[in-house]
């Protein structure tokens, strides 16, 4: 089909509104969780280092693995990467929406933020991959950051509304008829594609992020209650430390390394 004519425009639009979804699920989900997070606490009798890693845990896991999920969708197919995270993110969200206990939260929420890694990087590639000629991938960017923009705005009066309401677990039984209609959509609508040149795996470097991300974090969120001055603590900052030299010395020594530092 022409991309030029009209029903190959309509269908790159399509594109991009299917994509989009994927934005939009991971901005709700984010700010209606932090609404919620009072009612949480007094329902499954968290406090609050509990409650900070049921934010921290989806976000680190989620931030730890975005490269490596762009490099799987470049290998296997941006399609099927796709399709596979929303499936992941839907049936996370469901376990996090029947968690019994705070800690069973945590645990769900770690696999939600490994199904939101690879919804936004591979959804991107996507569109860069659809839009190829520079006016209209730009304005396809703009729709997609202007997405995120409204998922932000709306999260807070979602997570509100349902925590006043039905309950604080709708925030993520929403995500399943959203994720499966973007899951039906996709498997119709988006194209397979693949990078030409896919870089290879780098498990040292994966490694190194995962431990600089989680040890940090966990120093953070875990100093005031155990004390600035902990073992634990220390070890961890320890960690994060050295996983931080090891990134900054093993990466560029690599030809196609996971994190490129020139863009730092």
């Amino acid at each position: 089909m022409n991309p030029t004519t009209e029903p190959g425009r309509r269908r790159r639009l399509g594109i991009l509104l299917i994509c989009s979804m994927s934005l939009l699920i991971v901005g709700l989900d984010i700010t209606a969780m932090n609404v919620a997070l009072p009612t949480i606490g007094n329902e499954l009798d968290a406090d609050l280092s509990w409650l900070q890693w049921t934010v921290s845990a989806y976000t680190v896991v989620m931030a730890s693995f975005l490269m490596l999920a762009g490099s799987m969708a470049d290998r296997f197919g941006r399609k099927r990467v796709l399709i596979t995270g929303m499936s992941v993110f839907a049936l996370a969200s469901g376990l996090c929406a029947t968690a019994p206990t705070v800690e069973w939260l945590v645990a769900f929420r770690v696999l939600q933020g490994l199904g939101a890694s690879m919804l936004n990087p591979v959804a991107m590639s996507i569109i860069t991959n659809t839009f190829t000629e520079p006016r209209e991938r730009a304005q396809a960017i703009g729709v997609w950051g202007a997405v995120f923009g409204v998922a932000m705005a709306l999260g807070p009066v979602v997570g509100g509304t349902f925590v006043s309401t039905i309950g604080w677990t709708w925030i993520f039984l929403m995500n399943i008829p959203l994720g499966l209609t973007a899951i039906g959509l996709m498997m119709r609508f988006v194209p397979e594609s693949r990078a030409p040149a896919p870089r290879r795996f780098d498990p040292v470097g994966q490694t190194l992020v995962v431990a600089l991300l989680g040890s940090l974090t966990f120093g953070v969120i875990e100093g005031p209650a155990a004390g600035w001055t902990s073992a634990p603590i220390l070890v961890a900052f320890g960690m994060s430390t050295v996983s931080l030299v090891g990134l900054l010395t093993y990466e560029p020594r690599r030809e196609q390394p996971l994190i490129d530092l020139r863009f730092f």
